[in-house]
Order: structure tokens, then C-alpha cells, then sequence
């Protein structure tokens, strides 16, 4: 989506350690106008998909997942990081390293917010490894659930995570691919 794209190089700041800075529009402070463009673009790639859910990991991936769901007129569920007091015994789980966090975290879902029946749609505002990605996709699967596709708003093409969910022959769909980040530099797949 080149409107995501010259939205980063605008705003977004490439940082030390394979970082891409866009927290200023896409999850620390969200740009909610702005946000909705791209979830109705996620929208119009998935809407013959039969979509009843959409999954995210907290806490990034909230604000497109939210209005991405809101499009399809489904409820939108978070995989929680980590086991809360109000969080019955009865969940589904499964670890995912987090490369901002630099650890791994445990990612749950309450059983009786996922089933069989769910049609499950994952977003999330990052692809690189594809760690958390493949964690929901476990969740998924231990709840009978159907994951119709993956969405995210930015891929770091040059890692491996793209692939590794084509190859389980998922319908990925990203709405900005970079290719390289060099020297501050970004550039896009094209």
C-alpha cells in the first residue's frame, strides 16, 4: 500500500538494531484516521474470507486489529503476555520470542474466546521472524479454529517470517514490505 509507505518515510526513523521507529502513527500513538485506511484495505483483501474473528498479540497489534475488526463486523480478541487474575485456568497457549522485548513471552488465550467455529483472521502491526505470528497460528489450531489469513501493517521482507507462513499456505498479506533498512535509509518491495 504506498500510502503506508510514504507514510513511514515521512515519519517513521530507522534506528540501531534492525529497528524501524513508526510508533508515532501505528502503535505507541496512533494515527486513528489514519489506521482505519488500513484497515479497510486489510478488509478488502480478506472480506470473501468468512471472517468471524480477528487475533492479535498485546499490545502492539490492538489498535489495526481493533478497527481492521470493526470492517468486518466481528469481534476482535487479544492474546494476552502473560497469565492475569481475571484470566480463568481454562486457556490455550503457546511461546513466542519477542525481538523488541528480547524475550519469550507465553501468549493466552481464554478458551472460551476461541473455537471451532471461528473463522480467525491474525494482525498485527509487524512480520520479521514471524514468531508471534506462528504462536497465534498454534493457538489456533488447539482451539479447532480456521485462520483465514495473516495481516500486517509493515514486513521486514529480508527475514524469514513471510515464508514461513507461506509455506503452512497462508494468504499473507502485508500493506508495506520493506526490503533493506540501511544507513537510516528504507527501501520497499515492489
Amino acid at each position: 500500500m504506498r500510502l503506508l509507505e510514504e507514510k513511514i518515510l515521512l515519519e517513521g526513523k530507522v534506528l540501531e538494531g534492525d529497528v524501524l521507529k513508526v510508533d508515532c502513527f501505528l502503535n505507541h500513538q496512533m494515527d486513528v484516521p489514519f489506521l482505519a485506511k488500513l484497515a479497510k484495505d486489510i478488509y478488502a483483501h480478506y472480506k470473501d474470507c468468512g471472517v468471524n474473528k480477528v487475533l492479535t498479540v498485546e499490545a502492539s497489534g490492538i489498535g489495526l486489529a481493533c478497527l481492521t475488526a470493526q470492517f468486518f463486523n466481528c469481534k476482535m480478541l487479544v492474546a494476552k503476555k502473560g497469565k492475569t487474575s481475571n484470566i480463568s485456568n481454562e486457556v490455550y497457549t503457546a511461546t513466542a520470542y519477542s525481538y523488541t522485548h528480547q524475550k519469550e513471552n507465553t501468549l493466552i488465550v481464554s478458551k472460551q474466546y476461541l473455537s471451532k467455529e471461528d473463522k480467525v483472521l491474525i494482525v498485527d502491526d509487524f512480520l520479521a521472524n514471524g514468531n508471534a505470528c506462528l504462536a497465534l497460528i498454534d493457538i489456533c489450531k488447539q482451539a479447532g479454529a480456521e485462520v483465514k489469513g495473516v495481516s500486517c501493517a509493515v514486513e521486514k521482507s529480508y527475514q524469514n517470517g513471510h515464508d514461513a507462513l507461506v509455506a503452512l499456505g497462508l494468504d499473507v498479506y502485508s500493506l508495506a514490505r520493506v526490503g533493506k533498512m540501511e544507513n537510516g535509509k528504507i527501501e520497499f518491495v515492489k
